[in-house]
């Protein structure tokens, strides 16, 4: 039988602080993942650890790695190892709990972070060699792998505005590699996660947030 894999990840995993790229590389993305929606840092950050994260968490470190990744600190930063304590030392005040999640993949984290500004939640699963699989975002129902640069937009249930966001991403000559959108309801809130082959320029993310009905958006970089 042939096995294929989606990248180089999937066979030696990433650079990273040991032990297990499962519970501490994918941990720190997914954390990463969590601070660079929030935008800005955290005052406080609420994780739920659910599965084999949940029996395991502090033996494997994976409560330093979501740390260091709410830090957003890379896989291979050696701060992860005091990332508890450089988290206490800058104001973050982090809350660790244990949860069952039926159906859940074993490995899965939810973090919720309150800024000054705004507060984000974020759920997702550390799926092997680095690689994560984000499921929920503030709410919605939303996946992306993290893999590529990502746009986050909140936007109103609105007729178009699918249409309006690929326009103006063909306009940039940016391909889009993924989109997806749930909402609330009709004409009610709505979440669009659109991940892009290349980097997404300034220009391009001001030009969607000018959109009608874009409420914020969140650029995401874990490359």
């Amino acid at each position: 039988m042939t096995m294929r894999f989606k990248n180089v990840f999937s066979i030696i995993g990433p650079a990273m602080i040991g032990p297990s790229s499962s519970h501490t590389a994918g941990a720190v993305r997914i954390g990463r993942f969590a601070r660079q929606l929030l935008g800005e840092s955290p005052a406080e950050a609420h994780i739920c650890f659910y599965g084999s994260f949940a029996e395991t968490y502090q033996g494997h470190g994976t409560d330093l790695a979501v740390a260091g990744g709410i830090l957003d600190y890379r896989t291979d930063d050696e701060r992860i190892r005091e990332s508890l304590q450089i988290a206490e030392e800058t104001g973050i005040k982090l809350d660790f709990t244990t949860g069952v999640q039926p159906g859940a993949h074993p490995n899965t984290v939810k973090i919720a972070l309150a800024g000054e500004n705004r507060k984000v939640e974020v759920t997702g699963a550390s799926i092997g060699g680095g690689n994560i699989a984000i499921q929920g975002i503030n709410g919605f129902e939303v996946k992306c792998s993290g893999e590529l640069p990502t746009l986050v937009i909140e936007h109103a249930d609105r007729q178009g505005m699918l249409a309006g966001i690929t326009a103006l991403f063909s306009r940039a000559d940016v391909n889009i590699g993924y989109i997806i959108t749930d909402r609330k309801g009709r004409t009610e809130e709505a979440l669009t996660v659109v991940e892009a082959d290349g980097a997404i320029p300034d220009a391009l993310i001001e030009a969607v947030e000018k959109l009608p009905h874009v409420s914020r958006t969140a650029y995401i970089d874990l490359t």
